[in-house]
């Protein structure tokens, strides 16, 4: 069975990325965000649905990177179609 990224999985795995290149974990992501640890962690909890664009905003501050910045790449240009 192949796995199919959501746009969540996408989302997580970009931050994931980020933290990696940077050497930080992702409390300090909290940190620079001004948000929980616990809101960094859920998003990397595959059973979560979703995680808020204001959350993405928040945590893309943190990185001091802009949100086009964020989403640019081939996590995000390989997604597949939402709407079937």
């Amino acid at each position: 069975m192949n796995f199919i990224m959501t746009v969540k999985d996408a989302v997580a795995k970009r931050f994931e990325q980020l933290c990696d290149q940077r050497g930080i974990c992702p409390n300090e992501l909290a940190t620079r965000a001004g948000v929980t640890p616990s809101t960094v962690y859920s998003m990397f909890d595959s059973s979560r649905q979703s995680i808020a664009v204001v959350t993405v905003k928040k945590l893309c501050d943190g990185l001091d990177i802009t949100l086009a910045e964020f989403f640019s790449g081939p996590l995000f240009d390989e997604l597949e179609q939402e709407i079937h």
